[in-house]
């Protein structure tokens, strides 16, 4: 009954944390789009305008800002995941001796 608990426990957790990277992703997905969109406004104001120093001003800060949020929302949504962990770096590195060998023969 015990085990049962604890094992209900763990997938809800577990549950949870693919909600956040998910949520995070779509969020990710959100500020390349802005990004994107915030740099093309950004290249197309005209100098004349007399708001062009608002808009350059305005654009910039919500870049600035959004940044800031989507790196501390990775920080908090992949806590605990590393991109390239040492069971890569072995991985590659016997693939590529692997070639290397069979290069040479």
């Amino acid at each position: 009954m015990e085990t049962e608990k604890v094992l209900k426990e763990d997938f809800a957790r577990a549950k949870e944390k693919v909600r956040h990277i998910k949520i995070f992703y779509i969020h990710l997905v959100g500020y390349i789009i802005l990004v994107l969109l915030l740099s093309y406004n950004l290249f197309i104001i005209d100098e004349n305008n007399k708001y062009a120093d608002f808009f350059t001003w305005f654009n910039s800060i919500i870049m600035i800002a959004w940044t800031i949020f989507i790196i501390l929302h990775g920080r908090f949504a992949l806590k605990g995941k590393q991109f390239f962990k040492k069971s890569w770096e072995d991985r590659k590195l016997k693939e590529y001796m692997e070639k290397e060998e069979t290069k040479w023969k």
